[in-house]
C-alpha cells in the first residue's frame, strides 16, 4: 500500500508538472539510449576484432630463422640460423607443452592452370597439424592435408577460398584437377571464408596449400621459412619461448640469451594486447554516454528541487502529523528513481528497436567487416541499470535531504 500511495503521489506531480517532467524523462531517454548503444557498439567491435584476430590462429607463436648477435663457443656472431624439417621434430619431442606443430614452405609466382585459365598465386609446403593451428577449416565435402598425403608425397592441394572462386568461379572444384607450374594436382579442399586481420605474406583465402613431402620433393627445398607451434595454454608462452631458445640453441651453437639468432611472433601476447585495447575503448564509450546521462540527472534533480518549493506545506503538515525525516526523504528519493527509471525504460526499448534493426543489415566485404555490429548483452544491461540507479539516487537524494531538513513550524507557515 505504500509503494501504491507513492506512486499515486508521483502521478500527481506529474500532472501538475507535466511538461517539465517529460522533457527530463525526454533527457533520460536520451541519455540510455546513448549509453547502450555506444557500449553496444563497442561489444560488437570488440567480437568482431577477436573472431578476426583468430583468423590467423589460436595460441600460436611463428619462429624465423635470424643471425646470430654473439659470438658463442669460439663462433663468429652474425651467421645465419636455418630451420630443416628436423628441428619440427626436435622442438615436437623436447617441449612437451607444445600442442601442435608444423613447417612451411613458401613459393611465389607459382602457375596455376585450369582448363583455359590461369593465375600466378603463392603455394606453401605444410604438415596436417596446420589445419587447426592456422584455422585452415575445410569447407564441406572436402578436407585438409593428412599423414597420408605427407607418406606418401601425394600432389594433392587445398585452396583458399578466394583462390577458388577466382580460379573456378561457381564451379565445385573438389576433385578437379589444377596445373601447379605443369605439374597436376587434384584439390581436396577449399578453406571455409574467415576473417583474418593479421597475416604475412597476404591472406589465406589467396593462397594454396600442398604436403610439405611433396613440396621438398618437387623444389628441392633443404630449408624450411618458418616454423609454427602452438602451445597448451596461453601462460606457457613465455616458457615455451625460453624453451625453443635452448633446444635450438644446444642444436645451432648459440646462447640461448641471444634475441638476435631467432625472431619469434608472439601471436599470443598481440592478442592480449588488443584486448586490453578493446576493453579501454569499450570503458571509453562507456564514459561518454555516463556523462550524457549524468548530465540529463540535473534535470531531474531540478524538477525534485521545484517540487520540494511547491510542495513545503504539505511538507510541514507531514511532519506536524508525526511523518519521520527519512519518511520525507524516501518519497523525493522513490519519485527521482520512478523518473530515472521511466526514462531509462523508454531509452532502452528504444536502443534494442536500433540494435534489432542493425542486426539485419548486412556488411559486406571491406573495412567494414571488420567493425561488426552492435551487440547487446548482460554486462551492458547491467552497467546500464547500475548507472540509472546512482543517477536516480543522486538527483533524488539532495533536494530530498533539503525537504526533511525543512522545519514543521515554518513549512505550515510558507506561502
Amino acid at each position: 500500500m505504500k509503494g501504491w500511495h507513492l506512486f499515486r503521489l508521483f502521478t500527481r506531480e506529474m500532472k501538475k508538472q507535466r511538461k517539465r517532467i517529460w522533457l527530463t524523462v525526454t533527457a533520460i531517454a536520451w541519455g540510455t539510449l546513448s549509453i547502450i548503444l555506444l557500449l553496444s557498439f563497442g561489444e560488437g567491435l570488440r567480437r568482431q576484432l577477436a573472431i578476426a584476430n583468430k583468423g590467423l590462429g589460436v595460441n600460436i607463436v611463428i619462429l624465423y630463422g635470424g643471425q646470430t648477435g654473439k659470438v658463442y663457443q669460439g663462433l663468429p656472431r652474425g651467421r645465419e640460423i636455418r630451420f630443416s624439417e628436423e628441428d619440427v621434430n626436435l622442438l615436437k619431442e623436447k617441449i612437451p607443452f607444445i600442442s601442435g606443430i608444423s613447417g612451411e614452405y613458401d613459393l611465389w609466382g607459382v602457375s596455376m592452370t585450369y582448363q583455359k585459365k590461369t593465375l600466378t598465386e603463392r603455394i606453401t609446403g605444410v604438415l596436417p597439424p596446420f589445419e587447426y593451428m592456422r584455422t585452415h577449416f575445410p569447407q564441406p565435402g572436402g578436407r585438409f592435408i593428412n599423414e597420408l598425403d605427407i607418406e606418401l608425397r601425394r600432389r594433392v592441394i587445398f585452396l583458399g577460398n578466394d583462390l577458388k572462386e577466382r580460379l573456378f568461379g561457381d564451379e565445385d572444384a573438389i576433385g578437379k584437377v589444377v596445373m601447379v607450374n605443369n605439374i597436376p594436382f587434384t584439390v581436396v579442399g577449399v578453406m571455409q571464408k574467415k576473417l583474418q586481420m593479421s597475416m604475412y605474406g597476404g591472406p589465406d583465402a589467396g593462397k594454396g596449400s600442398i604436403p610439405a613431402s611433396t613440396f621438398k620433393t618437387l623444389y628441392g627445398r633443404k630449408y624450411l621459412n618458418r616454423i609454427v607451434y602452438q602451445v597448451q595454454e596461453t601462460g606457457l608462452a613465455p616458457f615455451v619461448e625460453q624453451q625453443v631458445y635452448q633446444v635450438l640453441g644446444r642444436k645451432y651453437r648459440f646462447d640461448s640469451e641471444d634475441e638476435k639468432a631467432l625472431g619469434i611472433w608472439d601471436t599470443i601476447e598481440m592478442t592480449q594486447v588488443m584486448g586490453k585495447m578493446l576493453i579501454g575503448i569499450q570503458i571509453f564509450l562507456g564514459v561518454i554516454g555516463a556523462l550524457t546521462l549524468l548530465i540529463a540527472s540535473v534535470g531531474v534533480a531540478n524538477i525534485m528541487y521545484v517540487s520540494v518549493r511547491e510542495r513545503t506545506r504539505e511538507i510541514g503538515v507531514k511532519r506536524a502529523l508525526g511523518a519521520k525525516r527519512s519518511h520525507v526523504k524516501q518519497q523525493f528519493i522513490l519519485e527521482a528513481l520512478f523518473i530515472a527509471i521511466s526514462g531509462g525504460l523508454i531509452g532502452g526499448f528504444i536502443a534494442l528497436l536500433i540494435i534489432q534493426a542493425l542486426q539485419g543489415i548486412p556488411v559486406g566485404e571491406g573495412p567494414l567487416q571488420f567493425l561488426g555490429k552492435p551487440t547487446f548483452s548482460f554486462p551492458i544491461a547491467l552497467s546500464t541499470a547500475l548507472i540509472l540507479g546512482v543517477v536516480g539516487l543522486l538527483a533524488g537524494y539532495f533536494p530530498a535531504r533539503r525537504a526533511a531538513s525543512l522545519d514543521p513550524v515554518e513549512s505550515l507557515r510558507y506561502e
